[in-house]
């Protein structure tokens, strides 16, 4: 009997440093799939974030660059300039894109960049300590806000895609989600549409992931599911919020 499911061969064989339940590996996944499905991997260079995502070339097996914190967009767009034959993406978390990075990722997008985001959304800072995050959901509690996120003070969460959607510019938005099978299967087609337009020389183009960090949210991993569904996917709707003409 021939095998039916097997490792992507963009996907390195390594050990997870990733906490039990995160869904990054997920993401990896997706896209090593449908990179090695439009057989793009030899040219194919991803940018690493400073996050949970910080040591994610250990994952690939193809080219990767380190950014500084939120640069990700600035170093893709360097490189995809240089070598625009190249196909280009970054891989951030909502710290580093919508806080530190968010001046970033606005006008990469607005300049129409021809590179791919893919931006996971799990509502905290992971690596530096489950701290609040400009995703951060209302009354949600963090290590900076022991009471809850008080939209009062410091506002509601930002939507990215919807946010990155109102722009001008040509451009391939999508919110997806990894937290269970029935998502999974439109984030993957969500994500290969992404590198696609990317691979037509179309667009900037980023998929927004609704993810989960059971380690920051202090949950088991069902009840961080559970959670995420209930309480993000109502504030994040999924679907895609702009394609190119």
């Amino acid at each position: 009997m021939g095998k039916t499911f097997a490792r992507p061969e963009a996907l390195a064989e390594t050990i997870t440093h990733y906490c039990p339940g995160c869904t990054h590996g997920v993401a990896h996944r997706l896209v090593a799939e449908v990179i090695d499905e439009l057989g793009i991997r030899g040219r194919t260079v991803g940018i690493a974030p400073v996050g949970c995502a910080v040591l994610c070339y250990n994952y690939f097996t193809f080219d990767f660059q380190e950014s500084a914190h939120g640069r990700a967009p600035a170093m893709a767009t360097g490189i995809k300039r240089v070598r625009p034959d190249l196909i280009v993406f970054t891989y951030q978390g909502d710290g580093d894109l919508a806080s530190i990075g968010m001046g970033e990722i606005v006008h990469a997008a607005n300049r129409g960049e021809k590179f791919t985001t893919i931006f996971i959304n799990n509502a905290v800072y992971g690596m530096t300590g489950g701290q609040m995050a400009p995703t951060t959901m209302p009354d949600q509690r963090t290590t900076t806000s022991p009471f809850g996120r008080k939209a009062a003070e410091v506002g509601m969460p930002i939507r990215v895609a919807e946010m990155l959607a109102t722009l001008q510019t040509p451009a391939y938005i999508s919110r997806q989600s990894v937290i269970k099978p029935k998502y999974i299967t439109k984030a993957r087609k969500a994500i290969q549409k992404a590198f696609t337009y990317q691979m037509e020389n179309r667009c900037f183009s980023l998929v927004e992931l609704v993810s989960t960090c059971p380690t920051n949210w202090g949950m088991t991993p069902v009840d961080a599911v559970k959670w995420a569904e209930e309480k993000m996917l109502p504030y994040y709707p999924l679907g895609e919020f702009k394609t190119p003409a």
